[in-house]
């Protein structure tokens, strides 16, 4: 079932993002908290409408998602995590832990526009996420992740 979304979803899409569901999910969640809208002929055309009205501010906040872009190019940054045998962690790594590092190195990123591969990370090693600041804007991110260097004790 295609739905428009009235406002940003986590794991689903942005506001205006045209998106397909399970039925249910729409009938029973989306529809009734007012996140989306079924997605009819009329309402794709108000949606083009408002997407129309809106050109210029779109264009302005392609820019800063492209400043953004430019600056996460420039940062590297490493994730500090307790390990324990071989390269196993304790615990895990996950979107929000990426969020604060990158905002210790001076960008700032709201945790629900970083999205791991699997959600969360249990090894030492590279990885990378994708980063999506705008509809049209999705920046691919490596980082890594390393022990902190305490060693644990078994």
């Amino acid at each position: 079932m295609e739905v428009i979304l009235k406002q940003d979803v986590e794991n689903l899409g942005l506001e205006f993002d045209v998106v397909n569901v399970k039925p249910g999910y729409a009938r029973n969640y989306l529809i009734p908290k007012g996140f989306a809208l079924l997605a009819t002929p009329k309402n794709k055309a108000a949606l083009e409408a408002t997407l129309k009205e809106r050109e210029a501010e779109e264009a302005a906040q392609i820019k800063t998602a492209n400043d953004v872009v430019a600056k996460l190019k420039e940062v590297v940054v490493s994730i500090p995590a307790k390990v324990g045998a071989g390269d196993k962690l304790f615990g895990s790594v996950n979107n929000l832990d990426l969020a604060e590092a990158l905002a210790k190195a001076g960008v700032n990123i709201d945790k629900k526009y970083i999205k791991i591969p699997g959600n969360t990370i249990k090894r030492l090693g590279k990885y990378s996420a994708k980063i999506r600041l705008h509809r049209t804007v999705e920046y691919d991110y490596a980082f890594d992740v390393v022990s902190d260097g305490i060693a644990a004790e078994e």
